[in-house]
């Protein structure tokens, strides 16, 4: 397997939980927007990844906390990528 699909399943694997947990609220109601306009799961969850993949490089990288706040705007914002 390579690195990068590695890494998606890691993503979705978080994506998962948090739709499992109802934590944060935001993403089940950002994925069922996005299901509802007529995007399917795997691209639903691909794009919520990108605000994943967001925090993960702020906290591995750069040493930040998550922040909850900016991920739940960058939520907000799709489908457009997100870019904060």
């Amino acid at each position: 397997m390579k690195t990068n699909e590695i890494l998606r399943e890691q993503i979705f694997e978080i994506i998962k939980n948090q739709l499992e947990n109802n934590d944060p609220p935001e993403t089940k109601i950002i994925y069922d927007q996005l299901t509802k306009a007529g995007y399917n799961d795997f691209q639903t969850r691909q794009m919520i990844g990108q605000c994943v993949a967001i925090e993960l490089f702020e906290i591995i990288k750069i040493g930040k906390p998550f922040n909850r706040d900016r991920y739940i705007e960058n939520l907000k914002k799709l489908p457009r990528e997100p870019f904060e």
